[in-house]
């Protein structure tokens, strides 16, 4: 089960076990919108106000993505406050 708004799990498991050479164009453009609308959704709903499910998925989520792409591992709302110079001024 997801949050409102949010991809399930079991949805993201199907797609991910699903070869890509299987799919047509329109699921797989699908798939790229509804991904980053969910990781958009991850980075601005805080953990403590998620189901349990959705905390853990999103915490793997956000590893996978600094492993990925060396992310510093901020918040979508961070890093924009930061692009913005509205960030934390340490």
């Amino acid at each position: 089960m997801s949050d409102t708004g949010r991809k399930d799990w079991s949805d993201k498991l199907k797609e991910g076990v699903t070869p890509d050479s299987t799919k047509s164009t329109q699921t797989k453009v699908g798939e790229t919108f509804t991904d980053a609308g969910d990781k958009f959704a991850r980075g601005i709903q805080p953990d403590s106000s998620k189901s349990t499910g959705q905390e853990f998925t999103d915490k793997v989520g956000r590893s996978k993505d600094r492993e990925t792409h060396g992310s510093s591992g901020g918040s979508v709302l961070d890093k924009a406050k930061n692009a913005l110079g509205m960030g934390d001024k340490h």
